[in-house]
């Protein structure tokens, strides 16, 4: 069975290929998630996000972003000091305003799922350019929707960040044409190539 080459490193990173990355993403619990622990990732690599995961439920709630918002400075040093835990304090407190504009967003726009959605109208993209070329670091949609967030108060959401999000919620589908999942996440999906 042939898979994308990044996700072969070891069992969770396959599981989540597998079963995550990719799937189109209606629901606002798991945006969070995956939306955070991008910014967990700055600088870092996915990989050790992956391995990581159950540290990052375990601190903040399971992603629960109403939870989340109502932290105060007061909870950051006893995130910083759960072991295995990415002791960033700019990160942790990145994560804890982030769902509070969120939140503000959700109140806008309904969910969060349905304004990330919007950009694409609803439909998963597939960059045919992507199967030749290789994968962009960011691109057009991703610089629009990092500006807009930045502007709505997001941190540490850069263009480079989002297009991972896109990527991994759906929106835009990057797995590689000869990958088994290639085209099992768009069956019940509304596509668009460009």
């Amino acid at each position: 069975m042939e898979r994308c080459p990044w996700c072969l490193c070891n069992e969770k990173m396959i599981k989540y290929h597998d079963e995550e990355w990719g799937v189109p993403l209606h629901e606002d619990k798991k945006q969070f998630e995956f939306l955070m622990m991008e910014v967990m990732q700055c600088g870092l690599n996915w990989n050790m996000m992956i391995q990581k995961r159950d540290i990052f439920r375990q601190c903040f709630d399971g992603f629960d972003y109403v939870k989340v918002a109502a932290y105060t400075q007061e909870n950051v040093p006893k995130i910083m000091e759960t072991k295995g835990m990415i002791r960033s304090q700019r990160k942790i407190e990145a994560v804890i305003h982030n769902a509070r504009c969120f939140l503000k967003l959700r109140e806008e726009f309904g969910t969060f799922s349905d304004y990330l959605w919007g950009f694409s109208e609803g439909k998963t993209i597939v960059y045919k350019q992507h199967q030749k070329s290789g994968l962009p670091a960011k691109n057009d949609l991703s610089d629009i929707i990092s500006r807009d967030l930045k502007k709505r108060g997001f941190k540490y959401l850069g263009s480079v960040t989002i297009y991972s999000h896109l990527q991994a919620c759906g929106i835009i589908n990057d797995h590689q044409e000869n990958c088994f999942r290639y085209k099992e996440v768009m069956k019940d999906s509304p596509i668009t190539y460009k």
